[in-house]
């Protein structure tokens, strides 16, 4: 074990930081070592959390030396997912260095056993400030283990919003009209993973095609001890393939397909699922709980190139990669959002966005407004919904030249352009 820890320790000694893009997300260096608290990094699979913690640590060697900070991925296949690795960290650091760390930062942890007992045991001790990485929920401040409640800070960081895709394409942020479209529908098409956004065309789909089967096995079948992973990547594909879902219908299309599951156990992959961060479902607004838990939900996911890549439709479906777009914005910026249909499923608003339990705000996607029908259709069911939600603050978001549209008031019309590139 002192063997292994000195290749480590001089392995990190050594290292070199790898360059690193600007995001507008960072963590702040301000006030480090001044509170005892850890700082918890949340977020999907290979969305930038390491180089968050990378680049903090960058700006942290402008003023400090490399025996004060400590990085550790336990992702590194040669490291142990044991508690003793743990418990000999902290001695093998002050051996090698002759002190110990002032700033502990420990990636995707939450696989070694009694992790949170030993963050909690070093945080007591004080005098160290940790940073921790996750790409579940259990790491988020929801499930955290108790000991470590009320100790922590969780920060969530998402795929690239559009203004980081267009610096990570080196590409300027005021374009022609034909070029601003064609980056567009990259993004729109293919997300906003880094990893993605940097890869040649060709590859993308294959990186997130061994991203999805990562996830299910590693972050689902791994944590929650699966034995078969086809019923939950069969359940995966139909949430892909579907725009609604409840338990009842996905139940059904298993059991058509031959996959003997039973509904709780479709109920539990809904919950995997979403604790990878991969899916997130959407429910349906009513000022009544009862009827809100009989309607199907909508299905989102955390970044438009799983849709892309795992749907089954021959066509690509602009307007639900666009909601999807939407629907992740909107959770990027805290908002507590659903959709509603009326009873008589004439009038559908995509987002209904909520601030202490009433709707706030009225949102409605839609990619071309060119056509007087679709206005008509699109203007009327705002106007019909927001009277009888009680909000007048009614936005809807399209691509189209604004110039030609006059919607009705109380109704702003917004272009994706200034949707997605508002800071």
């Amino acid at each position: 074990m002192l063997s292994f820890w000195e290749t480590i320790l001089s392995e990190w000694e050594q290292k070199t930081l790898p360059q690193i893009f600007p995001r507008e997300q960072e963590i702040s260096t301000s006030g480090f070592g001044q509170i005892n608290k850890i700082l918890v990094i949340t977020g999907f699979r290979r969305t930038g959390k390491t180089y968050l913690l990378l680049s903090a640590i960058s700006k942290l060697l402008q003023t400090y030396s490399r025996k004060d900070i400590f990085y550790l991925n336990f992702e590194d296949e040669r490291i142990p997912l044991t508690t003793q690795v743990l418990t000999d960290l902290l001695p093998a650091f002050q051996a090698h260095f002759g002190q110990k760390p002032k700033f502990l930062f420990l990636d995707e942890v939450q696989n070694v056993p009694l992790w949170s007992k030993y963050i909690r045991r070093i945080l007591d001790n004080g005098n160290i400030q940790i940073f921790l990485t996750g790409s579940s929920s259990k790491m988020s401040s929801f499930e955290l283990p108790t000991e470590l409640r009320g100790r922590s800070i969780e920060q969530k960081v998402s795929p690239l919003n559009f203004r980081e895709f267009l610096i990570f394409k080196n590409e300027p942020r005021s374009q022609e009209k034909s070029q601003f479209n064609f980056l567009f529908n990259e993004y729109l098409t293919f997300g906003g993973l880094p990893e993605i956004v940097r890869a040649r065309p060709e590859d993308k789909i294959n990186i997130l095609q061994e991203y999805f089967r990562t996830v299910i096995r590693r972050e689902i079948m791994e944590r929650f001890n699966l034995k078969n992973e086809e019923p939950l990547k069969t359940v995966a594909r139909l949430l892909f393939n579907s725009t609604y879902f409840s338990l009842s219908k996905i139940y059904r299309d298993l059991k058509s397909q031959g996959i003997k599951v039973g509904k709780n156990t479709v109920d539990n992959y809904f919950s995997y699922l979403s604790s990878s961060y991969l899916f997130a479902p959407l429910p349906h607004f009513s000022f009544s709980l009862r009827h809100q838990m009989t309607r199907p939900q909508k299905a989102f996911f955390v970044d438009n190139g799983f849709i892309t890549t795992l749907s089954t439709k021959f066509s690509q479906n602009t307007g639900r990669l666009l909601e999807n777009l939407v629907a992740c914005f909107l959770r990027t910026a805290d908002k507590e959002i659903y959709y509603f249909q009326n009873e008589r499923k004439t009038d559908e608003i995509d987002f209904v966005i909520l601030k202490n339990g009433q709707p706030e705000e009225l949102i409605q996607v839609c990619f071309d407004l060119s056509d007087r029908e679709t206005q008509k259709r699109e203007f009327g069911a705002l106007l019909r919904t927001g009277k009888k939600l009680g909000c007048s603050n009614l936005k809807i978001i399209t691509i189209g030249n604004l110039d030609k549209i006059s919607p009705p008031s109380p109704i702003k019309a917004v272009s994706l352009a200034d949707f997605f590139l508002s800071s």
